[in-house]
C-alpha cells in the first residue's frame, strides 16, 4: 500500500490511537486508515455485530491491539485509558441504529449518554496531551426537515430515542469539556463530530438502504423500499473520516478548537431519494429488483428530509468532501461486488479504496492530502 501519511496527517505516525467501536462499520475503515498512516491502534469494543462484517472481512484484529469490552463499563474503560496512554482518541462506539432504538431505547441511551460519558471521564486522570474526537451524528439535530443545511449551533433535539440519545450525548459531551476540560491548560482537548448517513463497503448493518440492497441481490431477491421517497445526504465512510482525522491532527496543536462541534457531510446538492441511490447502484449490479412498499410499510417514524451546512470544517480546517454521488456509489458497489467474488482480496481492496480517496483528495488541492 502506498503511503498516505502525507501532510497535517503526519502527526498519526507512530502515535498511540484508542478506537471504541473499531469493530463498526466506521471504526473498521478508521482503524484501517490510521493504520495506513502507521498508527498504533488499540480497539475496544464489543465483537462485531453482523456477519459478516468488514472488521473481519479484511483481517483487522490481526494488526492492532484488540480488545473486547462495553463502554457502558466504567471501570473498563478507565482502565484501558490507563494502560493504553493514548495520543488520539476516536470514540465511535454506540448503539446507531435507528429502528433497534425503539426496540430497546434503554439500552440505546445507555450506550450513547453513559458510554460517551466514561470514555471522557476515564480521560481526566490522564496526565499527557491527547485530542479526544467524539462522534455523535447528523440526527442529533431537531429535525424540522427544511431546506437548508442545520449549523453547528442549531437546536439539538430528537423524535426517536436514537436521535434524541445522540442530542442528549452532545449536551453531556459539551458538559464535560466546559466542567474539566476548559482550562488553557488543560491537556485533554476534546471535539464532538456530526455526520450520517454514509455508505460504502463492508457494512451489512439491518434496515440500512444499502446492506438491504446487497443482501438482497446478492441471492437473486426484491429489495422492499419502505421510503423511497425519503431524502439523504449520501457519503462515502472515508468523507467524514477523513474529517475525524483533520479535526484530531489540529486540536493536537491548535488549543482554540476545544470543546468545538463540526459538521462533515457530503459535497454540496448531493442529497438524493432512496430510489435514486437504488437506481445508481442498480447500474453496477446484475439481477437487480426492488419494490416500492412505502403504501404497506409499518414502523416508527423515520424523517423525510435532513441535511448538513458543513461551512465551519471548510474554515477552521480547509476541510471538503471529495467524491460526487457517482463516485460514492461506484466505490461501494465496487467493494461489495469484490467481497461476493473475490473474498480473499478484501484487505486489498479496502487498502486500494482508501489510496483512491487520498489521491481524489490530492487532485481536488486539499492540504491534509498533499505530498
Amino acid at each position: 500500500m502506498s503511503n498516505t501519511g502525507v501532510s497535517i496527517l503526519n502527526k498519526f505516525s507512530g502515535a498511540s490511537v484508542l478506537v471504541t467501536g473499531h469493530t463498526g462499520f466506521k471504526g473498521s475503515w478508521l482503524t484501517a486508515w490510521l493504520l495506513s498512516l502507521g498508527a498504533r491502534v488499540v480497539g475496544f469494543a464489543l465483537d462485531p455485530y453482523t456477519t459478516p462484517s468488514h472488521f473481519l472481512a479484511a483481517n483487522m484484529a490481526k494488526k492492532i491491539t484488540d480488545i473486547r469490552g462495553d463502554v457502558c463499563d466504567q471501570q473498563a474503560v478507565k482502565k484501558l485509558i490507563e494502560e493504553t496512554q493514548p495520543d488520539f482518541v476516536f470514540h465511535l462506539a454506540a448503539q446507531a441504529i435507528v429502528r433497534q432504538s425503539y426496540d430497546d431505547p434503554i439500552s440505546t441511551w445507555r450506550t450513547n449518554v453513559i458510554g460517551s460519558l466514561n470514555v471522557l471521564d476515564g480521560l481526566r486522570s490522564l496526565k499527557k496531551p491527547c485530542a479526544v474526537i467524539m462522534v455523535t451524528s447528523d440526527k442529533c439535530y431537531e429535525n424540522i426537515e427544511w431546506l437548508w443545511g442545520y449549523r453547528e449551533t442549531d437546536a439539538l433535539g430528537g423524535s426517536d430515542p436514537y436521535s434524541a440519545s445522540k442530542a442528549a450525548a452532545e449536551l453531556a459531551i459539551r458538559s464535560h469539556i466546559r466542567s474539566y476540560f476548559s482550562s488553557a491548560t488543560s491537556q485533554i482537548r476534546v471535539a464532538s463530530v456530526r455526520a450520517g448517513n454514509v455508505i460504502g463497503g463492508g457494512d451489512w448493518s439491518a434496515d440500512r438502504i444499502v446492506p438491504d440492497c446487497v443482501k438482497a441481490w446478492s441471492k437473486d431477491e426484491i429489495v422492499n423500499l419502505r421510503r423511497p421517497n425519503a431524502t439523504r445526504p449520501w457519503q462515502h465512510v472515508l468523507e467524514p473520516l477523513s474529517g475525524y482525522l483533520c479535526l484530531a491532527a489540529a486540536l493536537s496543536t491548535r488549543p482554540e478548537l476545544r470543546g468545538e462541534a463540526f459538521n462533515f457531510g457530503p459535497l454540496p446538492n448531493q442529497n438524493r431519494t432512496v430510489l435514486e441511490l437504488v437506481k445508481q447502484m442498480a447500474l453496477h449490479w446484475t439481477q437487480v429488483k426492488w419494490e416500492d412498499t412505502s403504501a404497506t410499510a409499518a414502523g416508527p417514524h423515520e424523517a423525510m428530509l435532513l441535511k448538513l451546512n458543513c461551512e465551519k470544517a471548510a474554515q477552521y480546517l480547509n476541510w471538503s468532501a471529495v467524491l460526487n454521488f457517482e463516485q460514492t456509489v461506484e466505490l461501494t458497489s465496487d467493494w461489495y461486488r469484490s467481497y461476493y467474488l473475490q473474498p480473499s482480496e478484501i484487505e486489498k481492496i479496502t487498502e486500494k479504496q482508501i489510496d483512491l480517496y487520498v489521491e481524489a483528495a490530492r487532485v481536488r488541492g486539499l492540504e491534509w492530502a498533499q505530498v
